[in-house]
């Protein structure tokens, strides 16, 4: 009944990019200009509360609204990564959020209610300052410009994970995601991350019973022994609100003090690296095959009429 359904979710997004997949069979997949893919419309819950600061905020619970992609994606661009950043990045960037929409879409039907969190456009205002309408802009630009593409490996759409800096590498899919294997998520090297200015941040909480019990090739924290109880190496970050989940414990003064490497749980794309890589001139190509070597850029609704 399930896979039934999926099929039929299938069918829904394939009429609604019917123009689209028309456009690509006769000019062929790199004429974009005219399909307007990105302008379908997607179900999103937003938070509940008074005033429009909210939507965008906590998904837990909300209403759920419909709006085009791009107003969504855009959305999700302005929080999840600086505007200020090369464009190369920002179009790599735009392609890992554009999949990851898609392959909900795909895999749960065309139902789906989208929880990421994204800002409206008072919320950038508010954040942008007088820089609003120039970075709004942008991120419009960098949206249309990678108009329906989207990351591929074999014949499904790729998991596209992201993160702000590391520790200097990335995360091996295999040691992190136990249950699946994604070849194209290795350890790969990112030496710019290493002299970022956030690249070391420091936490000190109360004393307790801690003590780190396992960590990942690339230095990432795994497990950890809280008293009695074990809990994974991102939970305990959470719970401390840690920048990365790269980080050591020790004690000092009656206290813990946990310095931690990077920004974020270290899988992916790492965003501060992909800008310098692109501020070196590589393109968004470039960058994408780096982080996720053996996938390749397709158009959404080819990736569609594939699966089929």
């Amino acid at each position: 009944m399930r896979a039934k359904f999926k099929k039929f979710g299938c069918y829904v997004i394939i009429i609604i990019l019917l123009p689209y997949v028309v456009t690509v069979f006769l000019n062929g997949p790199s004429i974009t200009s005219y399909s307007h893919v990105d302008e379908t419309c997607v179900k999103v819950r937003v938070a509940d509360a008074s005033g429009d600061e909210a939507a965008g905020g906590d998904a837990a619970a909300g209403t759920v609204v419909e709006m085009p992609i791009e107003e969504y994606c855009v959305g999700m661009l302005a929080k999840e990564i600086p505007a200020s950043y090369e464009e190369e990045a920002l179009k790599a960037q735009a392609i890992l959020v554009r999949t990851d929409v898609y392959k909900k879409i795909h895999e749960s039907g065309s139902d789906t209610v989208l929880e990421g969190d994204f800002w409206t456009q008072k919320q950038m205002e508010k954040a942008w300052g007088s820089k609003y309408s120039k970075y709004y802009h942008k991120l419009e630009e960098i949206w249309s410009e990678t108009e329906g593409q989207v990351l591929n490996y074999g014949d499904t759409l790729a998991l596209t994970p992201f993160f702000r800096l590391s520790n200097g590498w990335t995360r091996d899919a295999k040691e992190v995601l136990e249950s699946e294997d994604y070849p194209y998520l290795k350890i790969v090297e990112c030496p710019e991350d290493i002299e970022a200015e956030k690249q070391l941040q420091t936490v000190t909480v109360d004393d307790m019973d801690v003590e780190i019990t396992a960590t990942d090739t690339a230095g990432y924290v795994l497990n950890v022994r809280v008293g009695q109880e074990n809990v994974s190496g991102e939970e305990f970050r959470n719970t401390y609100k840690l920048a990365s989940g790269c980080f050591t414990i020790q004690r000092c003064n009656g206290q813990i003090r946990i310095t931690t490497r990077g920004i974020g749980h270290g899988l992916g794309l790492s965003q501060y690296e992909a800008n310098q890589m692109a501020k070196n001139g590589k393109t968004y190509e470039e960058i994408l095959q780096y982080f996720f070597e053996g996938t390749e850029i397709k158009e959404v609704a080819e990736i569609l009429l594939d699966t089929e």
